[in-house]
């Protein structure tokens, strides 16, 4: 079998194409060479290995002899896969949402051989169809342009870009303030828009949209007793709830599918993304924090055993994805959408017994000709099946079969259990095996926050060990990588993997206040400000400065399937400037706020993970400081995480070299607070610097509450240290 130059690549998505027909380059200097030698316009195609369209659009035109054929003859052709490239993808993504009104993957655009693009759009079918042209027609039509019309082309395509170019950049407005007023105004926005029978944002398809909902916790929590933060937490909860109760949702081994193509969160394109599993855990930990309610952990602890049964790397580290599509199992040659995932009825009552088989497929929704609404499934992949969903409550349900509700529990758990073990025999899904270190961070913060909210060292192990494979792996001589498969990609690292990277650190040292994980967050922070960092402007470009010449380099101002990481940068940014005392950072912070002020007036929901951090900025954290060692403090920290508290930064005199640590740190910065009070008197309150000069037996088993330069007095009781806190 005759292979391309793909073969030579990491990227999975890459080696599906490497039998291709097509001649298809990888993105790098050779191709755009060959282009301007031989004066052949670019054809750029975009996508993921996990990715349903473009595997359907690899089957129909990119193994077809035909349109290799015009694409060998007419163009060079270049294969992009979005997770090792986000700095390519948004360039051109910007550009085909701009000139079309719309985005997605498999993403194909045409340039000219200088990388300008001149047309683009999304999935093509192979034939021209009513209202949309085919792919051979298109290539036909392009190849003839660009030999007859081809200075227009190059004229125009330069015109677009540089109204591309004026469209993305991002400045602050003169008078802008940041003030509690725009919390407001998001939350209005974001009420506006959201749907009040099935939770989120939009109507079908219906994505999980985790930063709307980080915000709106964040929002409620400032005044928790009033109408608009009830409200807030109303939206949340009905959210979570119908998320975790629709096909979104799998039932029987944890996660969440990408998105919900209809309106009830039911039928979804199958593939499960690390970056949703990381966030949604994440956000049903909050959940179950606010309300105390057992099934916000349960939901959230079987998206977590999820990832660690399914996605984890052998030595560390968590894969990207599992693929939408698998082999079929009554036709393992065929691929099918969700084929490993959806049952016919007689498959289930094959599998249960009688009555559990009854219980399971009414509370489940099952029915025989398969529970697919109607226009929801366009390929017919789910005639005759089931995909699960939960119509009613527990309590609801139990009620009208004359059941307790124990009992309808210990039925559809052990149904599940059965399910479950007899799904697994089945095909697996394709799996994306990179480590992404931006998604490894937000994983890092999911686990750690597991830990602390669920109490549980199994999930601070998983981080741990994540940890250490990140810095042994994707960390060397102060350079950040961006992916590893089979050993490190030589692609460098982007803002959004120091930035997540960084916020997981942050979360780890405060879950298990191990001072390496903060020593290195410090490291990782430094370099992000020198590589990254707009001093002028504010705010953090995409990519480094050094490098091949960018068309456009780029600040990553949405929160969207993965949060900007401007987002995530400012209050990281804050975050360590209040930990370790340190005006600058919390300057950088504050700048990068304000570089989007304008946007944030403009269009709030654009970027409701930027408002986290303008609370943060608003509303200065509780300093805590645990003193003693990990289990001498257990007790009060298990109080802590049992209470949703967003604006609180952790540290740890734990009389250790963490503790050494910071008290240099600190004695560096030479504040005024560092010496307003001798070390001795620290088991009295005193300055937070003062805390981490006292001896360990001084201090042992004690948490103090640190605002602005001054500590309360310690307190050792759980009781204690809840006045403390409330």
């Amino acid at each position: 079998m005759s292979t391309n130059r793909l073969s030579k690549e990491k990227s999975p998505y890459l080696l599906e194409h490497q039998h291709n027909p097509v001649d298809w380059y990888p993105w790098g200097t050779e191709a755009f060479e060959k282009a301007r030698r031989e004066q052949k316009p670019i054809f750029l195609s975009v996508g993921y290995s996990t990715c349903h369209w473009c595997h359907v659009m690899a089957r129909e035109s990119f193994e077809n002899q035909q349109v290799a054929g015009l694409l060998n003859d007419h163009f060079v052709s270049i294969k992009v896969d979005r997770e090792e490239r986000p700095d390519v993808d948004r360039v051109y993504m910007a550009f085909v949402q701009a000139t079309t009104g719309s985005g997605g993957w498999p993403m194909s655009v045409f340039l000219t051989p200088d990388r300008v693009p001149f047309y683009g759009g999304s999935y093509f079918p192979p034939q021209d169809r009513p209202g949309q042209v085919g792919f051979a027609s298109l290539l036909q039509r392009i190849a003839q342009a660009w030999k007859d019309d081809r200075p227009n082309i190059v004229a125009q395509g330069r015109e677009m870009l540089d109204a591309l170019r004026e469209a993305t950049v991002e400045t602050a407005r003169p008078g802008v303030k940041l003030d509690p007023e725009l919390m407001d105004g998001a939350y209005q926005q974001i009420a506006r828009n959201f749907d009040p029978q099935m939770g989120g944002f939009s109507p079908a398809p219906k994505f999980p949209y985790p930063a709307p909902l980080q915000f709106l916790l964040r929002f409620q929590a400032l005044s928790p007793q009033s109408a608009e933060a009830v409200h807030a937490r109303e939206m949340v909860l009905l959210t979570l709830d119908k998320m975790a109760a629709g096909g979104i949702h799998d039932f029987l081994g944890g996660g969440f599918h990408r998105y919900s193509v209809d309106h009830f969160w039911h039928v979804p394109h199958f593939e499960k993304m690390l970056y949703d599993q990381a966030q949604l855990a994440s956000i049903y930990l909050d959940a179950f924090q606010i309300t105390g309610e057992r099934f916000y952990s349960e939901v959230a602890r079987g998206t977590l055993e999820y990832v660690r049964r399914d996605l984890a790397a052998p030595g560390g580290g968590f894969y990207c994805a599992q693929d939408a599509d698998s082999p079929l199992p009554e036709n393992p040659g065929k691929l099918g959408e969700g084929a490993f995932y959806i049952w016919s009825q007689a498959e289930i009552e094959s599998a249960l017994p009688p009555d559990d088989a009854a219980i399971f497929c009414r509370f489940y929704g099952v029915q025989t000709g398969g529970n697919a609404p109607a226009g929801s499934d366009p390929m017919g992949e789910f005639t005759g099946k089931n995909i699960f969903i939960g119509r009613e409550s527990l309590d609801e349900f139990a009620r009208q079969m004359g059941r307790s509700a124990g009992e309808i529990a210990e039925s559809l758990s052990r149904s599940r259990g059965i399910l479950f073990e007899r799904r697994s025999k089945r095909p697996k899904p394709h799996l994306d095996d990179k480590i992404v270190t931006a998604w490894n961070g937000l994983m890092l913060s999911a686990f750690a926050r597991a830990a602390q909210v669920l109490d549980d060292p199994a999930y601070l192990e998983c981080a741990e060990t994540t940890a250490v494979f990140l810095n042994e792996q994707l960390w060397h001589d102060g350079v950040l990588w961006r992916s590893y498969r089979e050993g490190v990609s030589q692609i460098p690292a982007f803002a959004a993997d120091y930035a997540f990277l960084i916020q997981g650190l942050l979360d780890l040292y405060e879950a298990g206040a191990d001072i390496r994980w903060l020593q290195w967050a410090t490291e990782l922070q430094q370099s992000l400000d020198v590589q990254f960092y707009d001093a002028g402007e504010g705010g953090y470009w995409q990519s480094k400065r050094e490098g091949e010449a960018q068309l456009l380099r780029m600040k990553e101002d949405y929160d969207g399937a993965e949060p900007s990481p401007n987002s995530v940068a400012a209050l990281n940014a804050l975050r360590l400037g209040h930990m370790l005392d340190e005006p600058g950072l919390i300057g950088r912070g504050e700048a990068t706020l304000r570089a989007f002020s304008n946007l944030l007036h403009r269009a709030p929901m654009a970027m409701p993970q930027m408002l986290v951090a303008l609370d943060f900025a608003l509303n200065p954290p509780k300093r805590i400081v645990f003193a003693g060692t990990f289990e001498e403090t257990h007790p009060l920290r298990k109080e802590l995480h049992a209470h949703y508290i967003p604006r609180k930064i952790v540290l740890f005199a734990d009389g250790g070299p963490g503790q050494r640590w910071l008290a240099h740190r600190f004695a560096l910065a030479d504040t005024a607070s560092f010496a307003s009070k001798p070390a001795a008197q620290a088991a009295d309150g005193g300055s937070p610097h003062s805390v981490f000069r006292a001896k360990h037996d001084e201090t042992a088993g004690a948490a103090y509450l640190c605002e602005k330069s001054a500590c309360r007095p310690p307190v050792r009781t759980v009781a204690d240290f809840h006045d403390l806190l409330f």
